[in-house]
């Protein structure tokens, strides 16, 4: 038997641990935390339309209930970023989900919408880092060859969420009991049981991360280098089905700086240690440029993601009256949704259902987007990411500035899916802050990354809305065409890693 290896270094050991039945098990545990995340916090969507008639809330409550969660992940995705870097990746998931669950459960025992609202906050800010410490930790848990791939096969999971969430709104909302609840003095009908399903999958994740060992490259970098290559060990076995003595390393090390909170004298200083690195040479190029990515994008596709249903809806309209000869913004003028009555309903119409119609264009189109996503999982590694994302950038730009001059509706709905489709570079992108950032800061930078890209979306949301009333053709040739400029853009990216085979000329143990 051969002699073990010494000193591998960490990437190494990670490659020989092989890909397997572990991996897809870490796959499907944040797969589930990626699912408690956009449950809860896509759940206003259907919650606040629903609500409206017990709550009695008008058009501008429905509009602050549905800011909430953006509010809310902006506001604490730098400080989950930072507790998982000082305090491990599973304890902080762990904690994130169970708070999550209790207030957004809570939420469905709201008397008045503000309440709902506090609790939507309080839920929505327990997990905003669910999204970058689930990448952060199946990225450290997977060997260099598969990473891009796994992670962007993982994010198909997000994109089909809002399929799955409108499916379950079909059988429930029509439901109708109603029981009283004396003490609060609401009923508790179809809306809040909706409400509490919704939260659900933050309660399973919570029990489930139980189960999963802690990343081993964080373990690494606080000097806990035997429980490290224990659980590299183990991710072997599972792998392998070999027994853990079969290992042929003796010990790992990192091979990159790393930090100890042990070093600063409060928490202010810590968090600065966390922060400042991020900001200063050599990192402050890559933290910028990938801010910047991630902005561009989530401020150009993600309003058009939130408007999709009013949008869909003149469309659908249009056809229906025969007008199908008209481009895309025509056909929204001519149905009214290009005009204030429909994007901000004067009236307070007191119509809380939810049209099934709709529902169904939702999920055909979070499918639609889940499979590209899926297809282009498997294109990473021939492609290469940064390729592949300057390629998307560029298309999908494209195919938003041409499509006011399609006066077909079905060639009209082609560009316009290939335009949203640009939503896929969201998982690309992490890709980039999952590899280039070294450990000790690597859940910070990516928290940081998407908390700079949901606060351009946050007004992106506001620009398209007045620009859909205002100039409905401007909307799509400057969302386009940032979004070509984006792809440009891409190509100062770090290029794609070499693909890396274990080194065997260690140093055998003597």
């Amino acid at each position: 038997m051969s002699e073990k290896l010494h000193k591998v270094p960490f990437e190494d050991a990670l490659d020989m641990t092989g890909f397997g039945k572990y991996n897809l098990l870490m796959g499907v545990v944040c797969g589930l935390m990626l699912i408690a995340m956009a449950f809860e916090s896509l759940s206003v969507s259907y919650l606040v339309p629903a609500s409206a008639c017990e709550l009695e809330t008008t058009t501008l409550h429905q509009g602050l209930m549905a800011a909430v969660p953006v509010i809310g992940i902006l506001a604490t995705s730098h400080v989950w970023g930072y507790l998982a870097d000082m305090r491990g990746r599973r304890k902080i998931l762990q904690l994130s989900l169970v708070l999550g669950f209790a207030t957004g459960a809570l939420a469905a025992f709201s008397p008045h919408w503000i309440v709902f609202c506090v609790l939507k906050f309080l839920s929505c800010t327990s997990v905003s880092g669910t999204f970058a410490l689930a990448f952060t930790l199946l990225g450290e848990t997977t060997p260099r060859a598969k990473r891009n791939m796994v992670i962007l096969m993982e994010s198909s999971i997000y994109l089909l969420c809002t399929g799955v969430m409108a499916v379950l709104t079909i059988p429930v909302l029509p439901l109708t009991f109603s029981y009283y609840v004396p003490y609060l003095g609401i009923y508790f009908n179809s809306w809040r049981f909706l409400n509490i399903l919704y939260s659900l999958p933050c309660a399973v994740a919570a029990v489930v991360i139980t189960r999963v060992d802690e990343s081993p490259k964080y373990l690494l970098t606080k000097g806990l280098a035997e429980e490290a290559l224990n659980v590299i060990k183990g991710m072997y076995a599972v792998n392998t089905g070999k027994d853990l003595e079969d290992f042929q390393v003796k010990s790992i090390i990192l091979n990159e700086d790393a930090t100890s909170e042990s070093q600063h004298s409060s928490l202010w200083a810590s968090v600065k240690a966390q922060t400042l690195p991020l900001v200063k040479p050599p990192l402050v190029r890559n933290t910028i440029l990938l801010s910047f990515m991630f902005a561009l994008i989530y401020f150009c596709i993600h309003p058009y993601i939130v408007w999709l249903p009013f949008i869909a809806d003149g469309f659908m309209k249009s056809i229906v009256k025969g007008e199908t000869d008209l481009t895309i913004c025509q056909m929204l003028r001519s149905t009214g949704v290009s005009q204030n009555q429909t994007l901000d309903v004067i009236e307070e119409v007191k119509d809380c259902t939810l049209n099934h119609f709709a529902m169904m264009i939702v999920l055909i189109n979070g499918c639609v987007l889940g499979m590209m996503n899926f297809v282009m999982s498997g294109l990473i590694n021939v492609v290469g990411r940064k390729r592949l994302l300057i390629a998307v950038q560029i298309i999908t730009g494209t195919a938003g500035i041409c499509i006011n001059f399609s006066r077909s509706w079905a060639v009209t709905a082609v560009i316009f899916m290939a335009f949203i489709a640009n939503c896929l570079n969201f998982a690309v992108l992490t890709t980039f802050s999952v590899n280039i950032f070294p450990t000790y800061l690597k859940a910070m930078a990516v928290c940081l990354t998407l908390m700079v890209g949901r606060t351009c979306a946050f007004f992106g949301i506001n620009i398209l809305k007045q620009l859909l009333i205002s100039d409905c053709e401007l909307s799509f040739y400057m969302f386009g065409g940032l979004t070509v400029a984006g792809g440009i853009l891409g190509f100062l990216l770090p290029g794609d890693e070499p693909k890396h085979k274990p080194k065997e000329n260690k140093a055998p143990e003597t």
